[in-house]
C-alpha cells in the first residue's frame, strides 16, 4: 500500500490517461453479476469505454467464467437466490484465478438479505468496493443505509469509515457523490468532476462499478495499483459525464450523449479537466 505522501494528483491524472488508453487497446472482458434494472445500460457503458461485457450469473457457469475474465463486478441490486449463489461462486473463482473483483453493495442497511451477503463478500478480499455514502457507512458498520438506492448521508461523512473499511478488507473503497471519494485506507483522493444528471439515469452508479472492474482488469501486470485504477475509472467516467451534460436537454438525451462521450473521451481531456485532490483520512498511518 502506498502512503499518501507517495501519490500526487499529477501522477494519478497521468496514470488515468494511460489506463484509459490501455482499456481501449486490450478490451478487458468484464464479468458482470448485476441487477436486472441496469443490465443493458451497464453493458453499453462497458462497450462504449472499450471493454467487453459478459452477464454470466448462472450457478455452474459463474465460477468458471470468473477465472477467465479480466475483471468481475458483483452488484447486489436485485439479489435473487440463484444470483446470490452465483455471486459467491464467481468470487471464489476470481480469488482462485487472481481476477480483480468489485463489490457494489446496492441499498444495503435496512434490507437484511443483501446486507448479510454484502458483509460476507466484503471479507473475501475484493479489489474495490464502491457505493454511495449510506451504502458504505452501512457496510462499515456505522450506518443504517439510505432510502433504497438513494444516499441519505453526505460523502464526507463516510470518509473515515470508508478508510477504515479499506484497511480492514484490503479493498480500495470508492464513495460516490457530488465529489467522489476514493481511499485505500492510507490515501484519500477526491474527484470533483461529473454532473448531477448522472443521478437522473437508472444505472449511472451501477455501470460505474463495471467500468471500475474494466480498469482493474486492464491494470493487471502493469505498475499501476488498485487505487490508481479506481481513480482512473472514476475520472474517465465523470469527465465523460461533463461532456455529455453540455447541451443535454435532460436525462433522456444525457443518457444517449453519455455513451457517446464514454467512447470519445481521451487522455488529453482527463489531463485538461481533472479536478483531483489528495490527503490522508483521520486515523490513517503516515
Amino acid at each position: 500500500m502506498q502512503t499518501h505522501a507517495a501519490i500526487a494528483p499529477a501522477h494519478l491524472i497521468e496514470t488515468s490517461g494511460e489506463l484509459l488508453d490501455l482499456v481501449r487497446s486490450t478490451t478487458p472482458l468484464v464479468h458482470c453479476i448485476t441487477n436486472a434494472v441496469v443490465t443493458n445500460f451497464t453493458a453499453n457503458a462497458l462497450l462504449a469505454i472499450g471493454a467487453a461485457p459478459a452477464m454470466v450469473d448462472l450457478v455452474g457457469e459463474a465460477g468458471p467464467f470468473a477465472t477467465v475474465a479480466s475483471g468481475l463486478l458483483v452488484n447486489l441490486g436485485t439479489p435473487q437466490p440463484e444470483q446470490r449463489a452465483a455471486a459467491r461462486e464467481a468470487v471464489a473463482g476470481a480469488r482462485q484465478a487472481g481476477t480483480p473483483w468489485v463489490l457494489d453493495p446496492v441499498a444495503i442497511g435496512a434490507l437484511p438479505i443483501r446486507t448479510e451477503l454484502a458483509h460476507d463478500l466484503a471479507e473475501l478480499r475484493p479489489a474495490a468496493i464502491r457505493g454511495n455514502a449510506s451504502e458504505i457507512l452501512a457496510l462499515a458498520g456505522v450506518g443504517a443505509g439510505g432510502r433504497g438506492v438513494d444516499a441519505a448521508d453526505e460523502t464526507d461523512a463516510a470518509a473515515e469509515p470508508a478508510a477504515a473499511l479499506a484497511r480492514r478488507t484490503g479493498a480500495v473503497v470508492a464513495v460516490s457523490g457530488p465529489v467522489d471519494l476514493v481511499t485505500d485506507g492510507a490515501a484519500t483522493v477526491r474527484l470533483a468532476n461529473g454532473d448531477a444528471l448522472l443521478t437522473r439515469v437508472t444505472g449511472g452508479g451501477c455501470a460505474l462499478g463495471a467500468v471500475v472492474a474494466a480498469f482493474l482488469g486492464a491494470a493487471r501486470g502493469t505498475g499501476a495499483g488498485a487505487l490508481e485504477a479506481v481513480v482512473a475509472a472514476h475520472l474517465a467516467y465523470t469527465v465523460a459525464a461533463e461532456r455529455a451534460a453540455d447541451g443535454a436537454a435532460g436525462p433522456g438525451s444525457f443518457a444517449v450523449r453519455f455513451l457517446d462521450a464514454l467512447t470519445a473521451v481521451e487522455a488529453s481531456e482527463l489531463r485538461a479537466l481533472a479536478r483531483v485532490s489528495i490527503g490522508a483520512p483521520l486515523g490513517a498511518a503516515a
